[in-house]
């Protein structure tokens, strides 16, 4: 028979660490505590197989369930000496979610459970404190009533204030039983009134009123939330963790608290929490009372620290805290309560931490011995270093918030207000910091996103192209802020009743997707010191290579200093919208004939060759993969009357002509249209000039330095082998002529994007004519999803709320259709040229689940935005160790 309830403490541990997917975090550390000696509360486990069975059989119990939990329950009272709903001596019981990873505050709580108005009584004579026992019930009333009957507790706390006020008293403290007696029957009056019957008086009916309650709120709306945004499975379910009531609010000698045993803000080793003094835990979390410090070293003057008003149980907490963290090897988050200065512990785990506590905890926790290096590895979350990488809000700045849209790129950024990328550039050059604002971005826009501090666009989602170029840049953006509503003729903006015009000021914060009225004080990041030792630590243990994409000296040099080793992905189109160039390249592609298109290049072989050497000089000899021009036509047409006049006044031309010839370029699904290498092979002057560029950049960087770059040029959008011969053929025509010209020679490899499906399913016969695959995961999840990634955003939310997809796929690879398509193509590619070069180019280069994904393809690299190349060392870390690990085990 299937065991439903575990049973702890007393000296009867069915549980142990190891089981908290069946009996969930709380239920599974409430049992281990208990076998290590610590003073746990006895209780018992509803184990998560219940929750499962309960949502899959119409919200109905195992047939047996019933015997078990009374079975458990009679332990708990033989284990101390009370009777649960006996009228002199009555055990009260905690009822309490338990899900095998901590989600704080999602899920619903009943204390307290097993009180009446006859058990009230006896609890009061037992105890001899009518107050206590009173103001026990009235708590019990008002959670029983918010949590499993529904009432607003907003309707309970009208009663507490009107008693309070008739008092004339301010604090909940300074009220007598008589006063919480007048409070219980005012509850016991609002739970009839708003469910139409009395408040239950069955110890029994409550208990599984609330196991009830508890189950139902694994499927809350908050729960849902939370889950989704943490990537939890609903199939999982949550544990319902009973337990015997232990009292903070029996006195001036009781007490509860939360702690953690460093601090969960900075790592410092030292004590951290809150306690009060008569009080339940409740009280500390729900901000009725304010908490006082558990240190005297945190002490403010006034303040009257836990470890000065009860010495003793202070010190058993310390020594409970140096066993937790010898036992668990982490930082842990404690409950506890004093009764009569006894200390009980009623809940440990593994504590939520900022970016920066994890780093220095896990170095710390290897430095004392209690870890080791790949235990430190494994312990901060990769995903976290983005808080590391870019400037953070101050947390204990005043703020006021405006709206909110997706954090589509990490980073706080705080700067006047301005409607256009040209306003944008002018601001920033005359030292001002500016807040781009735009409905939404397209390429146009670069030289505004560039000079910007932060984006902000109220269309758009994370993978849009505001999203996309701004963690390029290294810029923080909050994209699809649709509560904002923009107005470009009026120069403002206005969201929640707020206007903001032109030259306000505003602060983003790209981590939460959060838009501030005014400036907020910011904390610039640091990069030395834990943050260096743990990614020496994880390069010594990771198997891929990590690269960057970049193109510009920017780019290229933060990618060096955040350890990108080499460029993985040169977006040639982005070097083409600068001022200077954008005339040029116009000229080029409205040129109707190819003399008029070859003048035009002649102007944008200088650019070209200035850019490639900047990036050879930055790069000193690693790898640079350029990928040649790339971008879907209507990008670089000009739409303006004064645009189309500027095209036909650079080719000789009548300005209608140049209006005839942008129609006729027009596309319908420029995506899909006249791009990548159908463009090389229509005007295959165009990629012709572009690896002179390469070739002569390369040469010149080589004589100059004595140290030969290594350009890796890649062909985009193939469909077939005989699309990349044709192209190839173009880039080895144009490298002899170079060579020849300067009488040397360099090592170059030719290779392509695999970005359709049709080129991951004919791999074998593209990898005849291709050194190497880099796998442009953003146009492979269009093509075979058939989605816009700039578009999907308006829906793909509700499809992950609905679990009809698990995540964006633009954020993270679907591993079991994009995914699989990578697979064939490595695959097949490496059984035709086993040594073929694969890695991974698209955004999901800087996503750590799509980076464990490129490990188990065995990618020789990924390549991501710079500010995400840390973020990559780490994941291609952890994903070795999890590679190697389940080789050991299948071994």
């Amino acid at each position: 028979m299937t065991q439903w309830v575990y049973s702890f403490g007393a000296g009867h541990n069915e549980g142990r660490a190891d089981m908290r997917n069946l009996l969930g975090g709380k239920g599974a550390n409430l049992a281990e505590m208990a076998s290590i000696g610590l003073p746990v509360p006895p209780g018992f486990t509803i184990t998560t197989e219940v929750c499962t069975y309960y949502y899959d059989h119409g919200q109905q119990y195992p047939a047996d369930l019933k015997a078990a939990v009374n079975a458990a329950l009679a332990r708990v009272e033989e284990a101390v000496g009370l009777k649960f709903g006996d009228t002199e001596r009555p055990l009260l019981v905690s009822v309490r979610s338990g899900a095998r990873v901590s989600m704080p505050g999602m899920m619903d709580t009943v204390l307290n459970l097993g009180l009446n108005d006859q058990t009230v009584e006896g609890l009061a004579r037992a105890s001899g404190d009518a107050r206590f026992a009173w103001d026990s019930y009235r708590r019990f009333i008002q959670m029983f009533g918010a949590v499993v009957l529904n009432v607003d507790h907003h309707q309970f706390e009208d009663i507490i204030e009107g008693v309070k006020l008739d008092r004339g008293v301010a604090e909940d403290t300074a009220l007598t039983a008589e006063d919480w007696k007048v409070v219980a029957s005012g509850y016991k009056d609002v739970v009839a009134e708003a469910t139409g019957k009395p408040f239950p008086q069955d110890p029994h009916d409550q208990l599984w009123g609330a196991i009830g309650a508890v189950f139902g709120s694994w499927m809350n709306a908050r729960a849902n939330t939370y889950r989704r945004l943490h990537d939890i499975p609903a199939s999982w379910g949550t544990a319902v963790n009973v337990q015997a009531m232990v009292f903070g609010n029996m006195g001036e000698d009781c007490a509860t608290g939360v702690c953690f045993t460093r601090d969960p803000s900075t790592g410092e080793n030292m004590f951290y929490g809150e306690y009060l003094v008569n009080a339940q835990g409740e009280d500390v979390v729900a901000g009725i009372r304010t908490p006082q410090p558990m240190s005297s070293l945190r002490a403010k003057p006034g303040e009257k620290p836990m470890e000065e008003v009860m010495p003793a149980a202070y010190q058993e907490l310390v020594r409970v805290r140096d066993v937790l963290e010898k036992h668990y090897k982490d930082m842990q988050d404690i409950e506890f309560t004093v009764q009569q200065n006894k200390l009980y512990m009623l809940q440990t785990r593994n504590g939520k931490r900022t970016a920066a506590a994890s780093l220095k905890i896990a170095v710390d926790m290897c430095a004392e011995g209690l870890i080791d290096k790949t235990e430190a590895i494994k312990r901060v979350a990769p995903g976290s270093l983005d808080q590391l990488l870019h400037p953070t809000l101050d947390p204990k700045a005043p703020r006021k918030l405006l709206s909110k849209g997706l954090p589509a790129s990490p980073g706080a950024a705080c700067g006047v207000v301005v409607f256009s990328s040209d306003e944008a550039e002018m601001r920033s050059q005359k030292g001002e910091s500016v807040i781009l604002v735009r409905i939404e971005t397209s390429p146009e826009d670069i030289h505004g996103m560039h000079a910007a501090r932060g984006i902000l666009t109220t269309r758009g989602g994370m993978t849009s192209h505001a999203a996309v170029v701004a963690r390029g840049m290294g810029r923080p953006c909050v994209a699809g802020a649709g509560g904002i509503a923009v107005d470009y003729a009026a120069q403002a903006l206005s969201a929640g009743g707020h206007v903001v015009r032109a030259g306000d000021v505003v602060t983003l914060d790209g981590a939460t997707g959060e838009i501030f009225l005014g400036s907020v004080p910011m904390i610039e990041p640091k990069l030395s010191g834990d943050f260096a030792k743990l990614m020496e630590w994880a390069d010594g243990v990771r198997r891929m290579k990590v690269r960057a994409n970049a193109e510009t000296p920017l780019d290229a040099e933060t990618a060096r200093k955040f350890g990108a080793e080499g460029i993985g992905l040169c977006r040639t189109e982005h070097m083409f919208f600068d001022p200077a160039r954008i005339g040029a390249v116009r000229q080029m592609i409205m040129a109707e004939h190819e003399d008029g298109r070859r003048a035009a290049l002649a102007k944008l072989l200088p650019f070209q060759r200035s850019d490639f050497t900047e990036l050879f000089r930055i790069m000193a000899g690693l790898p640079v993969t350029i990928r040649l021009l790339d971008p879907p036509l209507h990008e670089f047409l000009p739409h303006t009357e004064e645009e189309i006049a500027e095209v036909a006044v650079g080719l000789g031309v009548e300005a209608s002509a140049m209006q005839r010839r942008a129609a006729d370029l027009s596309e319908a699904n420029p995506m899909l249209g006249h791009r990548g290498c159908r463009l090389g092979i229509s005007y295959p002057e165009i990629y012709e000039m572009q690896a002179r560029a390469i070739f002569e950049a390369a040469i010149a960087v080589a004589k100059e330095t004595g140290t030969a770059p290594i350009p890796e040029i890649m062909i985009p959008l193939v469909m077939s082998k005989r699309e990349l011969d044709i192209t190839r053929g173009q880039v080895e025509g144009i490298a002899a002529q170079v060579f020849a010209e300067a009488g040397t020679t360099i090592e170059y490899m030719v290779g392509t994007m695999i970005e359709l499906p049709r080129a991951c399913l004919t791999a074998d016969s593209i990898a005849e004519s291709a050194d190497f695959f880099s796998f442009g995961t953003n146009d492979l999840t269009q093509t075979t999803f058939g989605l816009s990634r700039d578009d999907a955003g308006k829906f793909l939310p509700a499809y992950v709320e609905k679990n009809i997809i698990p995540k964006d796929p633009f954020v993270s690879i679907d591993p079991e259709g994009v995914g699989a398509l990578v697979k064939i193509a490595a695959k097949k590619g490496r059984r035709v040229k086993p040594g073929l070069k694969l890695g991974i180019c698209g955004e999901h280069g800087g996503d750590p689940a799509s980076v464990q994904f490129c490990e188990t393809v065995k990618l020789d690299y990924v390549s991501c935005s710079p500010y995400r190349v840390p973020v990559a060392r780490l994941a291609a870390a952890q994903a070795a160790l999890d590679s190697a690990g389940r080789t050991d085990r299948t071994a």
